[in-house]
């Protein structure tokens, strides 16, 4: 594809994105539907040569292959696939090595030498075998009309998602409009309160599924976007293995895969590069970055501050899609393109906002929530739920012991992972006892002193100094 055609195949995906999706811009619910399967090669979006060298390459990888194993690995009916393959017979490319059943989907095909050779050149511009993928313009199409902004929390649904973390009023009542805004949302705090625990349960929020392709086609180059660590997959009522079902309509385009609005979870580990097309030297093909594997989902930075890029980094990386919902990608050969940004973002961290980004950063991120310590009656309240769900008699003494030697004895600062860890220490003690575990004096007592060791002792040495004249 010449510089001039690249760029004017860019031009109408940026015409199809199209400006931010406001609110009130996305597409009724009612007008939603699955993506229909193409019904002819045009419908499809890819040149024949394109689906010819998937065809090809289908072939070298696996072996002599059916012609239903041959639709079912690329995802597209086999009516559409046979003219392809009946040409390169004729080519004397493909060769038929038997038939079982009725009808050319039963035949067995195989590489001749010469089709060999064909498919080792097109391995040698992408080793990709899989389902065909989508054109990025349809890409984007799917993305607006299954928006992450179409999503609506109400306070129940909200609560009933946080039902086993015990928070602050406040917390939850600046978290809904927060959900339902897009906006990002910043979750700061000190460490152990449950930050990560409440962008988790947000993220599980979403009970409906959308679909996402498993690859994409950006300018003849192949983008993979489903990624089975990362979306969970979820199957049509009544749906038939892959080879089974192309032999009838599919209900869908089976290039894309039906998902659970996703949650992707990065933390320390983040990188810049990371946030662009990461290529795979051997494979030739592209992986697209977290935000796009977060696409209708939520996007959850960890530990915020503490990746190998320092945050204003992330700022000016992310700038344009924090406000506009439009990321821009870059292939190895220079030519950039746009995507949805449409994920919610949640960064959480432990350290001071203030220290951690500038001003400019935090007005982007209009919802700031502190997740604080918990009070003492609601310190006991963890520890009851945590009893509850272990199968532990709850003991009230077991809070005056916590309280009275470590929290306000030595000044240690209550987190809301105190509770669950004290009963982790307890159940371990029982299970080399040989004991039910129990929240007696002596074992509450055990397992404080060996989790509050190292900060017992750094707050004992600190009121010893202050206490020097």
């Amino acid at each position: 594809m010449s510089t001039r055609s690249a760029a004017i195949a860019l031009e109408e995906v940026d015409d199809a994105l199209g400006p931010p999706t406001e609110l009130g811009d996305a597409e009724p619910a009612s007008e939603l539907a699955v993506p229909p399967p193409p019904e002819t090669l045009d419908d499809t979006g890819l040149s024949r040569s394109a689906i010819v060298d998937l065809i090809l390459k289908a072939l070298y990888s696996r072996g002599a292959l059916e012609g239903g194993a041959i639709s079912a690995i690329l995802a597209l009916r086999f009516g559409l696939l046979d003219d392809l393959i009946l040409t390169l017979q004729q080519m004397q490319l493909v060769e038929v090595r038997g038939s079982q059943g009725h009808g050319r989907e039963g035949y067995t095909f195989a590489l001749t030498q010469a089709g060999i050779a064909r498919a080792r050149e097109a391995m040698e511009i992408s080793r990709y075998v899989g389902p065909a993928p989508v054109p990025l313009a349809t890409f984007v199409s799917w993305v607006r009309r299954q928006s992450e902004r179409r999503r609506r929390v109400d306070r129940q649904a909200l609560l009933a998602a946080l039902s086993d973390l015990v928070l602050k009023p406040d917390v939850i009542e600046m978290l809904g409009p927060a959900v339902n805004s897009g906006s990002p949302i910043f979750l700061h705090g000190a460490p152990g309160n449950g930050k990560t625990a409440v962008a988790e349960r947000i993220s599980r929020m979403a009970s409906d599924t959308v679909f996402i392709p498993h690859a994409v086609d950006v300018n003849g180059e192949i983008m993979l976007l489903f990624d089975p660590v990362r979306h969970e997959r979820v199957e049509d009522a009544g749906e038939e293995p892959a080879h089974h079902i192309l032999r009838r309509p599919a209900p869908h385009d089976t290039r894309f895969v039906r998902i659970r609005r996703p949650a992707v979870i990065v933390g320390g580990e983040l990188t810049l590069d990371q946030l662009d097309l990461q290529r795979d030297h051997d494979t030739k093909v592209y992986h697209a970055p977290f935000q796009l594997k977060a696409v209708h989902g939520v996007l959850i930075i960890d530990d915020f501050g503490r990746q190998r890029m320092m945050p204003h980094e992330l700022l000016n990386r992310w700038i344009v899609p924090l406000e506009k919902g439009i990321d821009f990608l870059s292939l190895s050969t220079g030519v950039k393109f746009s995507v949805p940004f449409d994920c919610l973002p949640i960064f959480s961290t432990n350290l001071d906002p203030t220290e951690v980004v500038d001003e400019a950063f935090l007005r982007r991120i209009r919802f700031k929530i502190e997740i604080e310590g918990p009070t003492r009656e609601e310190y006991a309240d963890i520890l009851r739920g945590v009893c509850s769900e272990r199968g532990i008699a709850y003991e009230d003494d077991a809070i005056r012991i916590l309280f009275e030697k470590y929290h306000d004895g030595l000044g240690i600062a209550p987190r809301g992972c105190h509770p669950r860890d004290i009963v982790d220490q307890i159940e371990a003690a029982s299970a080399f006892t040989g004991e039910e575990p129990r929240l007696t004096e002596r074992a509450v007592d055990l397992a404080a002193k060996a989790y509050f060791l190292i900060t017992a002792r750094a707050q004992m040495e600190r009121q010893a100094m202050e206490s020097e004249p």
